[in-house]
Order: C-alpha cells, then sequence, then structure tokens
C-alpha cells in the first residue's frame, strides 16, 4: 500500500467510526445496538462512554494536518540550519 492509500483508507475508517459512534449515541434505548444494558450498577453506561471515545477520537484523526515530511514543514528553518554549518 502506498502513503496516499493509506491516508485515504485512515479517513474513510474514521468517518464511518464517527457515524457508527454518533448513531449509538443519539439511539440508545433503542435496543438493537444496546451492548451493556445501562441498568447495570456502575458499568451500564460504558458502551455510550466508549462511543463517545469513538468520536472524540475520530474527530482527531480528520483534523490532523497532513505532514509528509520534517524538511516539508518549514524549509526556512533547513536553510538556517546549514548556514550555520
Amino acid at each position: 500500500m502506498n502513503k496516499n492509500s493509506k491516508k485515504t483508507l485512515r479517513k474513510i475508517a474514521s468517518v464511518l467510526g464517527l457515524v457508527l459512534g454518533v448513531i449509538y449515541i443519539l439511539n440508545p434505548t433503542f435496543g438493537i445496538f444496546e451492548l451493556i444494558p445501562d441498568n447495570l450498577p456502575y458499568i451500564g453506561n460504558l458502551d455510550e462512554a466508549s462511543a463517545v471515545f469513538l468520536i472524540v477520537a475520530c474527530l482527531k484523526e480528520l483534523k490532523k494536518k497532513e505532514v509528509d515530511s520534517p524538511d516539508e514543514q518549514n524549509p526556512e528553518k533547513e536553510k538556517e540550519s546549514k548556514q550555520g554549518e
């Protein structure tokens, strides 16, 4: 797999995770997707918490800036370091 296809696959997976997490949070009492019953003490809301974590992780991945190499980030800094040598 080349670098471009990996980025595309990560973006698609992030969007799918985001959609699934939002559907799970918006539909907690529907019953079809309920992984852990909410009436269990202390652990009943762990599935909703993990769905929120999934949403946050997917948003963080989608917000991530694409950086190819450190040299392309700041070419002026590279020129300065070469002049100082």
